[in-house]
C-alpha cells in the first residue's frame, strides 16, 4: 500500500516537473496562435518589409530576403523553427530545396541566436545578441564570448544528408524541435521573450525563453524580432544595457542598439547595416514594432 503510493506520489512529482518544464514553449505556442502561429506571424512581419518601395529604412531596412525564425525555451530546448519562403510555399513544392529560397546557413544562425539571448539574459535583466557585438571585439570585456558554448553540429545539421529529410527544415518536424543546439551568436537578430506574471497583488515580469531571426542583414534581423515579439506579445522588457547609464530616460527600449557609427570594443551596439531601420525620434510611439515601449 504504502509503495503504491510512494509511486503515485513521485508519478504526480514528475507530471509537474514536466508541465513546468515545459511551460515556456507552451507560452511561446499560446502567443503565436493569436496571429495563426508562429510560421504566420513571422511571415505577416517579413512580408511588410519585402518588395522594392518596401525594404527601406521606414521598415526593416536590409534586402528584404526570406527569413528564419528559431523559438527556445528557457532550458534552449529548441520550441519551434519556422521560415517565411515555405510559408508563402502555398503549393507546399519547396521540399527539400529551401535554401534555394532563404539563405540555408541562416537555420541554424536563428537557433544560435535563440540560444544567445535566452542563455544571457535574466528575468530581471535582457541582452539581445546585437548587444554583444561590440563587447566581444578585441579589447572588448567579453572578448572570446563568441567561441564558448559550441554548437553541437551532430544536431544542427541532423537529416541533411538523408534523402527527404531536409524537406522538413522549417516544419513542425523540423530536426532542432526539441533539441539544445547551443552556440552563441554576436550580431542582431536574438531577442529574449517576457511575459508579466500576477500571483496576487504581485506581478513580476518571467522570461519564457527566445528568439533568433536570421536571413538577411543583422540590422534587419534584429527589427524584424523586434516586431515579432511586439506582435506576440512577449516584450514585457524588464531592463538592458541602456538602463546602466541612464540614457534610456525616452522609453525607446532597452535593446535598440542599431547605432549610427561603426565602433569597437566595450560599446553594447553593432554598427549600421546596408539600409538600417531608422530609429524614431525622441519620444515615438512606435516604429512598426522595431521600438518596444514596454520596459
Amino acid at each position: 500500500m504504502k509503495s503504491t503510493l510512494l509511486k503515485s506520489l513521485c508519478a504526480v512529482s514528475v507530471a509537474a516537473i514536466s508541465q513546468t518544464a515545459l511551460a515556456s514553449c507552451d507560452d511561446i505556442k499560446a502567443a503565436a496562435e493569436a496571429g495563426g502561429g508562429l510560421e504566420a506571424v513571422a511571415n505577416t512581419v517579413v512580408s511588410g518589409n519585402q518588395g522594392t518601395t518596401n525594404h527601406n529604412a521606414a521598415n526593416g531596412g536590409g534586402f528584404g530576403l526570406e527569413m528564419w525564425v528559431t523559438a527556445v525555451d528557457e532550458k534552449g530546448v529548441v520550441c519551434q523553427v519556422v521560415n517565411t519562403a515555405r510559408a508563402k510555399d502555398e503549393n507546399k513544392t519547396i521540399g527539400a530545396n529551401i535554401g534555394n529560397k532563404s539563405w540555408l546557413g541562416s537555420r541554424v544562425i536563428s537557433a544560435q541566436k535563440a540560444n544567445t539571448a535566452n542563455a544571457f539574459s535574466l528575468d530581471g535583466f535582457s541582452i539581445s545578441t546585437a548587444n554583444l557585438y561590440g563587447l566581444v571585439q578585441e579589447g572588448g570585456s567579453l572578448y572570446g564570448l563568441q567561441h564558448s558554448n559550441p554548437v553541437d553540429t551532430a544536431t544542427a545539421y541532423k537529416g541533411a544528408d538523408k534523402t527527404g529529410s531536409a524537406a522538413k527544415f522549417g516544419t513542425a518536424k523540423d530536426p532542432l524541435k526539441g533539441k539544445a543546439m547551443g552556440g552563441v551568436n554576436v550580431f542582431g537578430g536574438g531577442l529574449a521573450l517576457y511575459k508579466s506574471v500576477t500571483v496576487g497583488e504581485t506581478t513580476s515580469i518571467v522570461k519564457v525563453g527566445a528568439i533568433g531571426v536570421s536571413g538577411d542583414t543583422s540590422c534587419t534581423d534584429h527589427a524584424v524580432a523586434w516586431r515579432i515579439r511586439t506582435a506576440l506579445g512577449l516584450n514585457k522588457v524588464p531592463a538592458g544595457f541602456n538602463d546602466l547609464d541612464g540614457t534610456n530616460t525616452s522609453n525607446l527600449g532597452d535593446e535598440m542598439v542599431i547605432d549610427t557609427a561603426d565602433h569597437l570594443a566595450n560599446n553594447w551596439a553593432q554598427p549600421t547595416c546596408f539600409t538600417p531601420p531608422a530609429e524614431p525620434a525622441q519620444g515615438a510611439d512606435n516604429l512598426n514594432g522595431v521600438i518596444d515601449n514596454t520596459n
